[in-house]
């Protein structure tokens, strides 16, 4: 069977070596020049398969109007940005709101997480890819014990999902991430996800694609989709900037750039473009570096280790498709590396980026089935993708094989929105 999978970053490159895997003639589209060249690019670098949560929760929509507020908001909204497309996307995110939705919503995306964690482990044995690797977990640093207290409901999630899991005290953290020593007075204690894992999406893109091209997949990198074409329940064509491309089955993987592709045929995607803002720091001091990931529960932002390199991730802003750097978004990743982990990296040498994270109301991806009977969606993933990305390929290769899936897909296909 041949089939077009539409855009060249994890989610995309996932699909397309699952695909090939099951025996499929394989061709993966991009605007791009490269693979991994926009969101996977410089995401946080966590493979959080523990610490998913959410971002509509219960109380959320007091605690975003005082983020706002803080000179270190890990959320802002540009005023450019308030439309009518971005208002409908809020109110949609903020329907989930609710203690009944926050829990769905987590146990979907437990689900897939969870499963992605072992598809990830199966691919390294039949695929070693070296991406700057380290499988010490995640500690989710609460610097407040009253944050801490409140923790109760994530817990009892975690647990009915599996998740292994352990609230650590103070010494404990010092313990896993020992530079944590010289700012002992920072914080009161964290909660540990023993299985998750950092790395660098962007070199395991790359290789995963390098891994793909054996398999015989064809990447068509500088081209633009520009249009689908549809009739009688089906599509029949893919129109580029290189011609019209035609395949027995379609695959949109385009991040937030999706529904301006499906929505054209009347599938609403409620998929938006959170800005989401990264620096990569060299290191310096391997003694006052963190040995894996470390997120700073009060600012929301990640500080994760690579080999001579660290990433620091966080601040979510609300800007539409504005893709421009502005200083003045880095102030909270510099001050959580500065104050949890001085003189570990170069600030001086640090790259500054941005990538748009595809967004969805309830945080959980689309994955899977459409209304046209050739079309499918690997999408939406949000801060996530790279953690969900074996997960969610499997799952709609294993869809699109009409074989039995290894996990439910109930609840995770655009159906949910039609």
């Amino acid at each position: 069977m041949k089939i077009l999978v539409l855009g060249a970053g994890v989610l995309g490159v996932s699909s397309a070596w699952y695909l090939a895997r099951s025996g499929h003639d394989v061709t993966v589209v991009e605007r791009r020049a490269g693979v991994a060249d926009e969101t996977s690019y410089g995401n946080a670098g966590m493979l959080s398969y523990g610490y998913t949560n959410p971002w509509a929760a219960p109380g959320i929509p007091f605690k975003a109007i005082k983020w706002m507020l803080q000179d270190l908001a890990p959320i802002m909204v540009s005023p450019s940005a308030l439309n009518v497309n971005t208002s409908a996307w809020m109110l949609k995110m903020l329907g989930q709101c609710t203690e009944d939705a926050y829990r769905l919503n987590k146990n979907r995306m437990l689900r897939i997480s969870e499963y992605s964690r072992i598809c990830f482990e199966q691919l390294q044995q039949d695929c070693p890819i070296h991406y700057d690797q380290r499988h010490q977990g995640t500690i989710e640093l609460f610097r407040n014990q009253e944050k801490m207290d409140s923790i109760g409901a994530d817990l009892e999630s975690l647990r009915e999902c599996g998740v292994e899991h352990r609230v650590i005290d103070h010494a404990t953290c010092i313990q896993h991430e020992p530079a944590l020593a010289n700012v002992a007075e920072k914080f009161v204690g964290g909660l540990m996800f023993p299985n998750d894992g950092t790395g660098d999406c962007r070199k395991f893109t790359q290789g995963l694609a390098d891994a793909c091209r054996t398999l015989g997949v064809t990447f068509m990198m500088d081209t633009e989709v520009k249009g689908l074409e549809a009739s009688g329940g089906e599509v029949r064509g893919v129109v580029t900037s290189n011609g019209r491309l035609t395949a027995d089955k379609y695959v949109v993987a385009m991040g937030s750039y999706s529904p301006m592709l499906v929505n054209p045929l009347g599938i609403k995607l409620p998929i938006y473009p959170i800005k989401g803002y990264s620096l990569t720091l060299p290191l310096l001091d391997e003694s006052k570096a963190p040995q894996s990931t470390v997120m700073d529960e009060e600012f929301k932002v990640a500080v994760t280790r690579f080999d001579e390199r660290i990433r620091v991730g966080g601040t979510a802003e609300i800007a539409s498709f504005d893709l421009s750097l502005k200083e003045s978004r880095r102030k909270a990743a510099d001050f959580v590396v500065s104050d949890l982990f001085p003189g570990a990296g170069d600030l001086e040498q640090a790259e500054f980026w941005c990538g748009l994270r595809p967004m969805t109301p309830d945080s959980v991806p689309v994955i899977g089935k459409t209304p046209f009977n050739n079309l499918y969606l690997n999408t939406g993933h949000g801060t996530l993708g790279w953690t969900m990305s074996q997960g969610s390929a499997r799952l709609l290769a294993d869809i699109m094989n009409e074989r039995d899936t290894e996990i439910s897909a109930e609840g995770l296909s655009v159906h949910r929105y039609l």
